[in-house]
């Protein structure tokens, strides 16, 4: 099982690149994030899940482990393949999913190309308590309302929903009002979950 590659990169495309390895070009499905960070030329290492099909055998590349933890949680789910579950990660975060699944914010699911809304509501139920905790600032505490890094990250990913920068810090400061210890995973659930009270 191919967990891990690291060599050089011949070519980036749009939705996948290959890198050289051991004198033999890998073809890598990835996210444009992941392959924003491949330069053609430069070395890379990237995590890797390979996924075994009867009529395919496809690697994908992710640019760190809990994309690639996340991205095989999501393949549990009925109906979810690989390519549908690299389409997700490709507009949600790790981090971002969990707590859109934690909000049961199913309107931002739907938001993915070919997820509809009965695919959403299954995603929230199966996922439930499986993507286990944020893996980057789960731990930090958010400083200051809006205008700390903290505050800003749940801003800004809160603008990537789609709400405006007005909304989103409203609902921000008054997370971080109601949990001024929160982490930033803490604080972009609760902000979700009062932008959705707010438009229900």
């Amino acid at each position: 099982m191919i967990s891990s590659l690291r060599g050089t990169v011949l070519h980036v495309g749009v939705d996948s690149a290959v890198i050289e390895a051991g004198g033999v070009g890998l073809r890598i499905l990835a996210t444009p994030a992941t392959l924003a960070e491949l330069r053609e030329g430069s070395d890379a290492f990237v995590h890797a899940s390979f996924v075994v099909r009867e009529d395919s055998m496809t690697l994908f590349g992710f640019a760190d482990a809990d994309e690639r933890d996340t991205f095989d949680t999501l393949r549990s789910v009925k109906g979810i393949g690989p390519r549908i579950a690299l389409a997700i990660l490709a507009v949600h975060a790790p981090d971002i999913l969990r707590a859109e699944v934690a909000a049961e914010n199913a309107a931002a699911l739907q938001r993915v190309p070919g997820i509809g809304k009965k695919g959403a509501q299954r995603i929230i139920l199966e996922l439930a308590g499986k993507l286990g905790p944020a893996a980057g600032s789960a731990g930090a505490p958010a400083t200051g309302a809006g205008g700390g890094a903290a505050g800003s990250d749940v801003v800004a990913a809160l603008m990537n929903f789609g709400w405006s920068e007005a909304e989103s810090a409203s609902a921000c400061d008054e997370a971080m009002k109601a949990n001024p210890d929160g982490s930033v995973s803490d604080l972009l659930r609760a902000s979700l979950q009062i932008m959705n009270w707010r438009r229900s």
